[in-house]
């Protein structure tokens, strides 16, 4: 069973312009294509959970990570915002996790926006017809074992989900110019498996997006407002 929610629109906290300068700054500085897939050559320069650690080299994947997308949906309203999900406590990778829409490439996807907008609608229902592909982000490897093409959307604001509930909770949106501010990126560590860990958290009204989803958001500012 499926629960369907209408858009509810965050109160507005930037300019009319927003939207239009949001769209100018992605047509110049987002990239046309995806991201190359990994390339173990490439690893210390790479986007990833790894980013932030003082010492990197250790923490190279041992095995080819598995390829995925995700779709970053700009919501197209005056000021926009991201559309984000809460992950289903019952799943059992990153359960209870703020993520994107997203998840494996499969083989019957034509590509990386194939797979990230056939995995919106999965997900959240989010039709595919409501989507216009703005670009990519650089690539991303989780510490799970995943290098994730970042698909950058501009989504109609008259959307209407219908959220799986066996892979998501909730969905909500958060205005485009707080994640945009590097005030609001805050730098965490805490201890993981004997190692201190380094990463993003960006807290916004009770809830912390941290860990992939705030390392993306992190380079959807450095490519385009930074």
């Amino acid at each position: 069973m499926t629960h369907q929610t209408h858009a509810e629109a965050p109160a507005a906290t930037g300019t009319a312009d927003a939207l239009a300068d949001f769209l100018a700054r992605a047509a110049a500085r987002l990239s046309p294509a995806p991201p190359p897939f990994y390339s173990q050559a490439a690893f210390l320069g790479l986007n990833g959970d790894h980013a932030l650690q003082p010492e990197k080299a250790s923490l190279a994947p041992a095995a080819t990570p598995r390829h995925a997308a995700v779709l970053v949906p700009v919501v197209a309203r005056p000021e926009p915002t991201i559309l984000l999900t809460l992950r289903s406590s019952s799943l059992s990778n990153h359960a209870g996790q703020i993520a994107f829409p997203g998840g494996r490439v499969d083989p019957g996807d034509r590509d990386e926006l194939d797979a990230a907008l056939r995995e919106a609608w999965e997900e959240v229902g989010l039709d595919q017809r409501l989507v216009r592909p703005l670009g990519y982000l650089d690539g991303y490897l989780s510490g799970t074992g995943f290098w994730i093409a970042p698909v950058v959307g501009l989504v109609d604001p008259a959307y209407v989900l219908a959220l799986n509930p066996a892979e998501v909770d909730e969905a909500f949106e958060v205005p485009l110019s707080f994640l945009m501010s590097p005030r609001n990126h805050e730098r965490q560590s805490r201890d993981w498996k004997g190692t201190l860990r380094h990463f993003y958290v960006m807290p916004y009204e009770g809830r912390n997006i941290w860990g992939a989803t705030a390392g993306m958001l992190r380079n959807l500012y450095e490519k385009v407002y930074a």
